[in-house]
C-alpha cells in the first residue's frame, strides 16, 4: 500500500509567501488534498478557511468580500473569519448550526504564512526558527515559489542528497564532480537529520567565485543541510580561501520549505540570505530568478520523471539500490514515517 498520501498533519506548513497575499484578493491553495482560501483582514492579518461552502459546496473564492467576511457566490451565505455563518438571506434568516466552514490557524513569520492543518491544537512552539532570513539588509534576501508535479518526499530527497549537483546542474552551482566521491557526515539530532560535507574545487562555485580574493583559484567549500519535521530543509553553503577556514567565508543561508498539495504535486517555497553583495537589488532579483530556474528546469524535470516512473508505488516497496549518498535521505524518510505513525495513532506493531 502506498504511503504517498500520508502527511504529518499536526505541524506547521507554509501556505504562501507573505508577499503573495495582498490586501484585497483571494489566494487559493490545495494543501494536503484540502482546498484552502487565504486572504487578509482589513488589519492585514491573514485568514485561512476551507474553500467550500457547506450549503451546496460552491468554492468560496468565487464569492466576494464584505469587510472581513466572505459571501458565497451561489446563494449569498456569509462567513466570518472563524468560519461561522453570520448571515442567511433565505426565508426567515435562520442560520443552521452546521452552517460553518473550518478555519485554520496561521502564523506569519520569516516572510512566510504558515498553516496548521491538523486536528490537534496548534502549537506556535513547534514552528522552526528561520530568523536568520531577517538578519541583514532587505536586498540581501530573496524569496520564490514554484509548484512541482511530483510527490513531496522526492523533493525532500533531492535536497538531502546534494551529490546530484555534480550531474544535474549547470555552471552556476556546479561542483565539478567533487561531491559524488564524498561520503557526507550524517547525524540525528532529536527529530532532525543533519548532513554535511567539505570539499575543494577549482575554480570555485560560480555563485561565490567573483566574491572570493582569487576567483580562478582553488577554494574550500562546505554544505550543511538540516531537515526538521515536517518538511523543512535549511541549507547553509559557502566557500573560502582564507587560512582561518570557514570562519571567513562567502556563503548563504537557504531554506527549502515543502508543502504537499496532493500525492502527485507539491508547493515549493524557497528563500536565500547571503553575506555578499547584500545591497544590490538587481543582483538579488537575478540571483533568485537563477535559483528558481535551476529548481524548475534542472531539478524539476528529473524529479518529475522519477515520480512518473514510480507511479503509485511507495519508495521502499520498489527495493531501491542504495549507495553511500542515500544515508541522509533514507534516515529522513524513516523518521518522517515514524512521526506520521505517531501523529496518526498508529502503533509500531500495526
Amino acid at each position: 500500500m502506498s504511503n504517498n498520501n500520508r502527511y504529518l498533519r499536526n505541524s506547521w506548513y507554509v501556505a504562501a509567501l507573505s508577499s503573495e497575499l495582498g490586501a484585497e484578493q483571494f489566494l487559493v491553495r490545495t494543501i494536503m488534498d484540502v482546498p484552502v482560501l487565504l486572504y487578509r483582514k482589513e488589519d492585514d492579518s491573514p485568514v485561512a478557511l476551507h474553500d467550500r461552502c457547506p450549503h451546496r459546496f460552491a468554492p468560496l473564492h468565487l464569492g466576494s468580500r464584505d469587510g472581513d467576511e466572505v459571501v458565497c457566490k451561489y446563494h449569498g451565505l456569509k462567513f466570518n473569519c472563524e468560519g461561522q455563518c453570520t448571515e442567511n438571506p433565505h426565508g426567515n434568516g435562520h442560520i443552521p448550526k452546521a452552517a460553518k466552514v473550518r478555519s485554520y490557524p496561521l502564523l506569519e513569520k520569516f516572510g512566510f504564512i504558515w498553516i496548521w492543518m491538523g486536528e490537534k491544537a496548534s502549537d506556535p512552539a513547534l514552528l522552526q526558527d528561520f530568523s536568520e532570513l531577517e538578519n541583514g539588509p532587505d536586498n540581501g534576501v530573496g524569496y520564490t515559489y514554484m509548484r512541482m508535479t511530483a510527490n513531496y518526499k522526492l523533493i525532500l530527497d533531492n535536497v538531502m542528497d546534494l551529490s546530484h549537483v555534480d550531474h544535474v546542474h549547470g555552471d552556476a552551482i556546479n561542483t565539478r564532480g567533487q561531491l559524488s566521491p564524498k561520503s557526507p557526515k550524517v547525524e540525528s539530532v532529536g527529530d532532525a537529520v543533519v548532513t554535511s560535507c567539505e570539499w575543494e574545487q577549482t575554480p570555485p562555485m560560480l555563485i561565490f567565485a567573483d566574491f572570493l580574493p582569487k576567483p580562478e583559484s582553488e577554494a574550500r567549500h562546505y554544505f550543511k543541510v538540516t531537515w526538521t519535521p515536517p518538511t523543512n530543509l535549511q541549507l547553509s553553503v559557502g566557500a573560502t580561501q582564507s587560512e582561518s577556514g570557514f570562519d571567513e567565508l562567502v556563503g548563504q543561508y537557504d531554506v527549502h520549505l515543502i508543502t504537499p498539495e496532493s500525492p502527485n504535486s507539491t508547493h515549493y517555497f524557497f528563500a536565500s540570505r547571503r553575506n555578499y553583495n547584500e545591497e544590490d537589488p538587481e543582483y538579488n532579483a537575478q540571483k533568485i530568478q537563477a535559483m528558481h530556474d535551476a529548481f524548475e528546469h534542472e531539478d524539476g524535470p528529473i524529479i518529475k520523471a522519477v515520480h512518473d516512473m514510480m507511479g503509485d508505488n511507495e519508495f521502499f516497496d520498489l527495493n531501491p539500490v542504495l549507495t553511500s549518498n542515500d544515508v541522509a535521505a533514507v534516515r529522513m524518510r524513516k523518521k518522517l514515517e515514524s512521526l506520521i505513525d505517531e501523529d496518526s495513532g498508529v502503533l509500531a506493531s500495526d
